[in-house]
């Protein structure tokens, strides 16, 4: 009977958890896309597009950088070859303490002639829901095959 009663305590506690965990990580609405298409011998043609999204936890302040792509080469009768990639890289907390936070990011713009570092980066603001404390950070890459990431907390005046 003991046992009962510990495993519907336990199961009570779980429900209670179960919708505080839903809320703790939120999607970004601030998803990109780019595309581009490469021209072949023979008359092939390949379209290639990726989107990025960010998956935020709310208390932590951590994040995941998701990205998918789809690569598409056809010549003018048929669609030769499709393939998809993708998948979410944990990276650090923005802040050191757990509170309530609030998230955005944004890319930068596709690499062009005038990018000269590479593919480029992106942003990340966070904001904590409970005092007037935000902070931005720019992460870009830096051609070498690393990432250069610096934040700065905002001052208000």
């Amino acid at each position: 009977m003991r046992q009962i009663v510990l495993g519907c305590l336990v199961l009570g506690l779980l429900a209670q958890a179960a919708p505080a965990f839903a809320d703790e990580f939120k999607l970004v609405s601030n998803q990109r896309i780019s595309c581009g298409r490469g021209f072949s011998a023979g008359k092939l043609n390949t379209a290639t597009c990726r989107s990025f999204a960010y998956l935020f936890n709310v208390r932590s302040s951590e994040y995941f950088r998701c990205t998918v792509s789809l690569s598409m080469t056809r010549d003018t009768k048929e669609i030769l070859n499709v393939q998809t990639d993708g998948g979410c890289v944990k990276k650090p907390r923005v802040f050191d303490t757990d509170s309530n936070y609030s998230f955005d990011a944004a890319e930068t713009e596709p690499p062009n002639t005038n990018s000269f570092f590479g593919t480029g980066g992106y942003a990340v603001w966070a904001s904590d829901n409970t005092a007037q404390k935000i902070r931005g950070c720019i992460i870009i890459s830096s051609g070498l095959g690393s990432d250069v990431a610096k934040c700065l907390d905002m001052t208000f005046d």
